[in-house]
């Protein structure tokens, strides 16, 4: 699936409730260590940049003051306001945006986050740019981007499931030029301005009561696997998800962990001397 495909608000808005459903499961690990690294304080004002359904804001909500999520997919954000509101979480506010175009003022927080939604944007420069034009000076913003698949357990119990529903199906490969590649990734944070990047490996691992169980949440939280279920149409869909349930049925043992991992992108805006 390309990434393209996964820059459009259409597709989000298209897989949506799938991914509000099952994807906090996988994102939610990635987002407290996010927390974890920021070392916010009761009275930080934070963005939530791509937040999509929340993961992250969610688990900020307890411990800031507020919490600004944006995201271009207006239906990833009616899931996020209805799980704040379930929570009783008053400090979140929702804007419909652009994440290469915020619209707040320079230096409005304390800190700035997107979970696994930069690395998909046309212009990650733009995103870096945006992310250090909002944050006030001294303040830290944490980004996140999945490793490459072969250091994900998880994902590669996945693919092979996927493979064996389409034998044709290329095996994904490393992508060099994206934030997959901590090179990149360190280079691209810095070009913005941002000081003190360094990026961090985090492993996190999730258990599943059975093949089922695994295949459903890991194809209903991809939003990429959602998009080529829509193309296949129900009856080739069908036929590919038994598939994949017949493989990970063999393969699979109910509650084993498989882990996966991603990348940190962790840095500060420099505080202003004066000259």
């Amino acid at each position: 699936m390309s990434a393209n495909l996964l820059a459009t608000a259409e597709s989000w808005d298209l897989v949506a409730g799938d991914y509000a459903e099952f994807a906090p499961m996988i994102v939610r690990p990635f987002a407290a260590r996010a927390l974890e690294l920021a070392g916010l304080a009761s009275d930080s004002r934070i963005v939530d940049v791509a937040a999509g359904p929340g993961a992250l804001s969610l688990s900020a909500a307890a411990q800031v003051a507020s919490v600004h999520a944006v995201d271009f997919s207006e239906e990833m954000l009616t899931r996020l306001r209805e799980a704040a509101a379930a929570a009783g979480f008053a400090n979140i506010s929702t804007t419909v945006a652009d994440g290469q175009a915020l619209p707040f003022d320079d230096e409005s927080f304390d800190a700035a986050f997107s979970m696994f939604g930069l690395m998909f944007f046309q212009d990650r420069a733009k995103g870096f740019a945006e992310l250090y034009r909002v944050l006030r000076p001294g303040g830290v913003t944490v980004v996140s981007s999945w490793a490459p698949i072969i250091d994900s357990p998880l994902m590669m119990k996945i693919f092979a499931a996927c493979a064996a529903a389409d034998p044709e199906l290329q095996e994904p490969q490393p992508d060099f030029l994206g934030l997959e590649n901590p090179e990149v990734f360190a280079s691209e944070m810095a070009a913005s301005g941002l000081r003190g990047v360094t990026i961090q490996r985090h492993t996190a691992s999730a258990v599943f009561e059975s093949a089922e169980h695994l295949r459903d949440t890991m194809v209903r939280s991809s939003a990429a696997m959602q998009l080529v279920r829509r193309a296949d149409g129900e009856r080739v869909w069908r036929e590919r998800s038994e598939a994949m349930l017949e493989y990970l049925a063999a393969n699979y043992r109910p509650d084993t962990a498989l882990s996966t991992t991603a990348f940190l992108g962790i840095a500060h805006k420099p505080l202003a001397y004066p000259g």
